[in-house]
């Protein structure tokens, strides 16, 4: 197959995909549409899936068309991320009422989802840029999809106004690195940015003001509770992961690529702003009683942890920020779809509403038990393996001082997620018998769970392959 087309694949067929939902659509009635749009999406980026780890494992890293994206195991196991999680939140939206019934639903996910992988491969400025664009929009209508609703045209608005916002000053940053270097391919900024000058700072500081913004670093995350709160749950989910993925790897591409000689600067940087993410996430995080507000500011506090490897800056370092990546998509989509399910029972998404939720439903209780314990990285899930993993990293190149940042942040991020547990397992619903009133789930649902649960499990367990999916990521950044 032309060189061309393989790097662009996936991009492809979740294109095809787009076609076929927009041409079936009319011809569905409206009883069956749920059905049809949801697992036609589901189904096609299931396909997606398979297909590109079968035909499209890359075996050297190579640039396509014109060098404007990079085709290379980064990218590739990237891809692989944004498409598994469009596919579960595909699932997740069949049971949202006002959403699922609605073909243009899935075309923005599809949209937001090609946007990602652009993201993930490209390797030229302006390619970049579109690409970002090109997730962005989508996402700021799918935050606000549901307009009878306050909270959510709110979050659209919110995620809207403060990502034009940072995307202009990302855009004012990139405009000046071409104007600096006269170049816009990544490989070429190397050869300016060799030193370290005020204009360097300058042009850091921008770029980071942008990606910030994309996965929620403090002070850049203001947007992110008020959006992930008002925004259809399962769009929330999609945001907090595969979003904040995406922007993790144009952090990695671009940094490192373009800027190592300089990346003593950026690592301090990045230290301090790793600092102030966890501390502050999980601090505001005890003080919440809403738990898609508590989800929001761990997502905030995750990505301080997943920056804990990216500052080390070795071949470690990149390894455990994609596999931190993998662990995180899987836990955080089942915590929010977890709450999705029980929030449209109870219609609260207090804390307190759950209340013997394990014996309403013992294994959404089970599935609750897991995501929380992996992401307070508890053995033997997932996310303890991806905590030991960007620990090592940050060890291994003399950041004592931030892994102890780290621990003690996890320590605070441990005691929120038993809170809730506490409240899932150990309290009683006040006069009434919990096993009166079952949580009813359906079988998208279930399947996404249970896809999500085995997963995170198997991620902790028998995580050699996906280690190996990593290292083969982060070796096709170094050495340079």
């Amino acid at each position: 197959m032309n060189l061309n087309l393989l790097a662009i694949l996936p991009e492809i067929l979740i294109l095809t995909l787009g076609l076929l939902v927009l041409i079936l659509d009319p011809f569905w009635k409206d009883e069956n549409r749920r059905a049809g749009l949801g697992w036609l999406t589901a189904g096609g980026l299931t396909v997606t899936l398979v297909l590109c780890l079968l035909l499209d494992r890359p075996s050297e890293a190579v640039l396509a068309f014109g060098g404007m994206v990079r085709y290379d195991w980064l990218a590739f196991v990237f891809k692989m991320m944004f498409i598994f999680g469009a596919g579960i939140t595909a699932l997740f939206m069949m049971d949202v009422e006002k959403v699922n019934k609605r073909a243009e639903a899935y075309l923005l996910l599809l949209a937001a989802t090609i946007g990602m992988n652009l993201m993930a491969s490209a390797s030229d400025l302006v390619m970049l840029y579109l690409a970002i664009e090109t997730t962005s929009i989508p996402m700021y209508v799918m935050a606000g999809f549901l307009l009878d609703d306050k909270k959510s045209t709110e979050a659209g608005f919110k995620y809207l106004l403060f990502g034009a916002m940072t995307s202009a000053i990302f855009l004012y940053g990139l405009s000046l690195v071409y104007g600096f270097s006269g170049t816009t391919q990544f490989s070429g900024l190397r050869s300016y940015f060799g030193t370290f000058n005020p204009v360097s700072l300058g042009v850091l500081f921008l770029i980071i003001v942008g990606l910030g913004f994309k996965i929620s670093l403090v002070p850049f995350h203001f947007w992110a509770p008020d959006t992930y709160e008002g925004a259809p749950t399962p769009i929330a989910g999609f945001l907090s992961t595969a979003s904040k993925a995406a922007g993790f790897a144009v952090l990695l591409r671009l940094f490192v690529s373009a800027f190592p000689q300089i990346a003593v600067d950026w690592q301090i940087l990045l230290a301090i702003l790793a600092t102030l993410t966890m501390t502050l996430g999980n601090l505001v995080a005890l003080a919440q009683t809403n738990i898609k507000r508590l989800l929001a500011y761990s997502s905030i506090a995750h990505a301080g942890y997943a920056l804990i490897g990216f500052v080390a800056n070795s071949e470690l370092g990149v390894t455990s920020v994609v596999f931190y990546l993998i662990a995180y998509i899987l836990t955080n989509l089942a915590a929010f779809g977890i709450v999705m399910a029980f929030g449209q029972v109870t219609g609260s998404d207090e804390i307190r509403a759950y209340d013997g939720m394990s014996r309403r439903s013992p294994y959404l209780g089970l599935a609750m038990l897991v995501a929380f314990l992996s992401l307070s990285g508890m053995p033997p899930f997932g996310g303890f393996i991806a905590k030991l993993l960007v620990f090592a990293a940050a060890i291994q190149t003399g950041w004592y001082w931030l892994v102890f940042v780290g621990i003690l942040n996890s320590i605070i991020g441990l005691y929120y997620y038993l809170t809730v547990l506490k409240y899932v397992y150990l309290y009683r619903m006040e006069g009434e018998n919990e096993e009166a009133h079952p949580i009813q789930l359906s079988r998208p649902f279930v399947l996404a769970l249970v896809v999500l649960t085995f997963g995170i499990v198997l991620v902790g367990t028998f995580f050699g392959p996906w280690f190996g999916f990593s290292v083969n990521a982060a070796q096709s950044l170094f050495p340079f």
